[in-house]
């Protein structure tokens, strides 16, 4: 069983940085792809970026390319999505992911809303 659990999201001025963070629980937490997926008001869910367990960026999505950066801490069973140069179309809840065997797991997301 794999527990997911997003925080750092708020509000945000066009520009700015924040860094999400996702708590990872499970006894496979630390040999599975996490990814960060987000869902715009109106819109489907999209994949944002992934990370291997050893730490190797997987792809990001083209909107979000040398803005954002995942990582992850295997010690401290956490992962990380920074979020820089914010746009509002960034506006979103922002959910972390894993699949492990069968099974798929997402946290209940973090709200992050760029404005002025």
């Amino acid at each position: 069983q794999v527990q997911l659990v997003e925080s750092g999201g708020g509000l945000v001025q066009p520009g700015g940085s924040l860094r999400l963070s996702c708590a990872v629980s499970g006894a496979t937490s630390n040999s599975v792809v996490m990814r960060w997926y987000r869902q715009a008001p109106g819109k489907e869910r999209e994949l944002v970026a992934a990370i291997t367990p050893a730490g190797h960026i997987l792809n990001y999505a083209e909107s979000v390319q040398d803005r954002f950066t995942i990582s992850r801490d295997n010690a401290n069973n956490m992962v990380y999505l920074q979020m820089n140069k914010l746009k509002p179309e960034d506006t979103a809840v922002y959910y972390c992911h894993a699949v492990v065997g069968l099974m798929v797991y997402w946290g209940k997301g973090t709200l992050v809303t760029v404005s002025s």
